[in-house]
């Protein structure tokens, strides 16, 4: 990376930064954790205390717990060992993974051959996102998660680079561990990020090896959880045991979205975690199986609520204090939220459905039909013509475009499905937002290594 523009990645940072010690200012004493929140904020304040992964019952009773995922309480609890336990730290530790997935956005849009601006405004873009920014105050995972994904995204570039060690690769991998202990689903992007770790012209070979030594060093970062898991829960479980809840609600779902549990009967009297998801899973496949049809014409609903509008940060603060985040606040902030993801998706479809690469004219009518779900349907059909144009590109341009391109098309992927099989939310969503806005930015190199959009 060049002086030039190291010093504008560490512009964008600067912004990110100041934006979120703003929001950490104006936020702390005001919005105390809600929703999940309050249960990764008391999980994280008992790891701190010496108490371990466990739950303290109202009858005095102490069990351990993998319900709610593991990774965003143990971060917040490092910091609660050092700093104290407040929301203030809290929101501290989100503002910092914020500064780095801004930072992160400029080097997966960075192309030494294009213009500095493309970089510098994806960069600029994620640090002020409407949707990201004012998550900083929520003590939630999606925008840890989206974070952390930019972040190993950012590591991959870097390890594609000549002359790079393997240390680089071995980061990308311990990034997507700690993902993955976050949101579990993020393992399933190492092998992506993986094959990304390599120049341009590498040999397939070259790629899978990659690819499996990030997965790897990923799955090793998860194990020892695992492993507790096995011994302390009484169930193999990679990371949380919740699968069986999610996969039941979204069986069950009116709405597309969550909806109160109808408790099967032989599950109503199990108390045991463990036994109690595997319970909810048993009779989740049962009902799936009677009815496949109803289950998968819930689908549209689930993705539809998940991608049509993300609403995360309005619900958060109006939830935690609607008294100091009013309705006409929370309506103002998803308005601005809503054009602002929706004119990031419809660059992101131009910017790859107009790219100089192969299979142009059935990229640009998909990219067209994307532009017109994006303004008069349903933003969930936009985000699937974004995958499928990028699968049009195919793997040679895959190779030349910006890691931001192809991470992105999986990311975006990757929701879909999860959420096709289990159930909806637009804070579930949150995570496409800093890699679509990084794709709006994105340029594509030719075969000599110019790029025509610059």
């Amino acid at each position: 990376m060049s002086e030039a523009r190291r010093r504008d990645a560490l512009v964008v940072a600067g912004v990110a930064l100041a934006a979120r010690v703003v929001v950490v200012v104006w936020a702390y004493g005001r919005f105390p954790a809600v929703a999940d929140g309050h249960y990764y904020d008391v999980l994280a304040r008992r790891l701190a205390s010496g108490a371990g992964y466990t739950w303290l019952w109202d009858d005095g009773a102490v069990t351990y717990a993998a319900h709610y995922t593991v990774g965003y309480p143990a971060l917040l609890s490092l910091a609660y060992v050092v700093l104290g336990a407040s929301g203030a730290v809290a929101m501290s530790v989100n503002a910092l993974l914020g500064v780095a997935a801004a930072y992160g956005a400029h080097r997966i849009v960075d192309d030494p051959e294009g213009k500095r601006w493309r970089p510098m405004a994806a960069g600029l873009v994620v640090a002020l996102h409407p949707a990201l920014l004012p998550y900083t105050a929520a003590l939630m995972t999606e925008g840890v998660t989206a974070a952390l994904l930019i972040v190993a995204a950012a590591l991959a570039v870097r390890s594609r680079t000549p002359g790079a060690r393997w240390g680089w690769v071995a980061a990308v991998g311990v990034v997507l561990g700690v993902a993955t202990l976050v949101r579990p689903q993020s393992l399933l992007l190492a092998p992506v990020l993986g094959a990304l770790c390599v120049a341009p012209e590498a040999l397939p070979r070259q790629r899978l090896t990659r690819a499996i030594a990030v997965t790897a060093v990923a799955l090793a970062c998860v194990a020892p959880w695992t492993t507790r898991n096995c011994v302390r829960m009484h169930r193999c479980s990679l990371v949380s045991l919740n699968s069986g809840w999610n996969l039941l609600i979204g069986a069950q779902t009116v709405t597309g979205g969550w909806d109160p549990l109808d408790v099967p009967v032989e599950c109503a009297t199990v108390w045991d975690e463990a036994g109690k998801d595997a319970c909810f899973e048993r009779a989740a496949i049962r009902t799936i199986g009677a009815a496949p049809g109803a289950w998968l014409a819930r689908i549209p609903a689930k993705l539809g609520v998940t991608l049509d509008y993300f609403g995360a940060a309005p619900w958060y603060l109006h939830e935690s204090n609607a008294d100091a985040f009013g309705d006409t606040a929370k309506l103002r902030l998803a308005k601005i939220e809503i054009v602002a993801s929706r004119l990031l998706l419809l660059g992101a479809l131009l910017a790859c459905g107009m790219a100089a690469a192969p299979r142009a004219l059935a990229r640009r009518m998909v990219g067209l039909g994307g532009v017109l779900a994006a303004v008069t349907v349903h933003a969930w059909l936009a985000y699937s013509a974004l995958v499928l144009v990028v699968g049009l590109l195919g793997p040679r341009a895959w190779a030349r475009a910006p890691v931001a391109v192809p991470c992105g098309a999986a990311v975006v992927a990757l929701t879909l499905l999860v959420h096709a099989v289990f159930f909806g939310s637009g804070r579930y969503g949150l995570v496409v937002a800093p890699f679509v806005a990084a794709m709006a930015f994105s340029t594509f190199a030719t075969a000599k290594g110019r790029s025509p959009h610059s």
